[in-house]
């Protein structure tokens, strides 16, 4: 579908806004306003720096007037706690990146990262992740979203490494079960053998960034999935090419993400293909 006109806006127009810090790279507004001139709904998609300190101001304003919108990185875990209705997502994650405003003014939310990423994981392995064992690196809300999702893919183990290794053990308690299994230090990797390495940490944000892991140092990695996206290539994915291993960044599960959003938020389906062509032109 092309875009051929720009939208009106008008004082009627529903105002959605992603929350975070940072939010410059951001493919969010170029994705979801092309989505909504594609559906013909009347909203506006806008990014805004937040710090933590201001965020409950932002989430309950926008969704008491009408509005709504998306939390990203570093706040989606407090997020989770300002919400008065929360999803299943939300409460197995304890992390939310969407929200939106109901008529009796409570504050809903949702974790469409869960079902993005087992969209985009599908696309990525072009069938089901029935019985993979996967490294999942980092333990923030992304990660929480990734082992959700793995674990309802049908992974049958999932090793966790994060730096900090306490918070690694709190998502793998709280989501993982038996089948969640923490990395103490990363000498533990040594030769291990994984059908897919997520990178679900924030390194990769920046060009310079340094790749979370050392492919190297694996027996084996069958592919890899970086959660990271941006207009360069992400460190990750170049050291999974640079291994020869089959690589994805983050912009399918961004469009995956978005699209579940935008259904949270309008309630008919997402022009899914739209919103990958805009991603695909950046």
């Amino acid at each position: 579908m092309t875009l051929t006109t720009s939208p009106t806006v008008t004082a009627k127009t529903r105002v959605l806004t992603l929350l975070g810090d940072p939010v410059a790279h951001s493919a969010s507004p170029e994705l979801q306003n092309a989505a909504f001139a594609a559906t013909g709904v009347d909203g506006v998609y806008v990014a805004v720096r937040c710090a933590g300190d201001d965020l409950v101001g932002f989430m309950r304003g926008l969704a008491r007037a009408g509005g709504g919108g998306n939390v990203t990185i570093p706040h989606k875990e407090k997020a989770a706690s300002l919400l008065d209705v929360r999803s299943e997502a939300v409460r197995r994650t304890g992390a939310c990146n969407t929200f939106w405003g109901d008529a009796r003014g409570r504050v809903h939310g949702d974790n469409t990262d869960v079902e993005g990423f087992q969209r985009a994981l599908r696309v990525f392995l072009e069938g089901s992740a029935q019985g993979i064992r996967v490294l999942l690196l980092g333990a923030g809300g992304a990660a929480r979203a990734a082992l959700l999702g793995l674990l309802q893919e049908g992974a049958e183990e999932v090793w966790i490494y994060n730096r900090t290794k306490e918070r690694a053990r709190a998502i793998a308690r709280r989501i993982g079960g038996q089948k969640a299994r923490v990395v103490s230090v990363v000498r533990e990797l040594e030769g291990e053998r994984f059908d897919l390495v997520v990178n679900a940490t924030s390194l990769g944000l920046a060009e310079g960034d340094a790749s979370p892991i050392d492919f190297a140092m694996l027996g084996r990695a069958g592919a890899a999935m970086d959660l990271v996206y941006g207009r360069h290539v992400t460190p990750f994915v170049r050291a999974a090419d640079a291994a020869g291993i089959r690589s994805t960044d983050g912009l399918e599960m961004l469009v995956q993400q978005g699209a579940a959003s935008f259904e949270c938020w309008w309630d008919v389906d997402a022009p899914v293909d739209r919103m990958r062509e805009v991603v695909a032109s950046r």
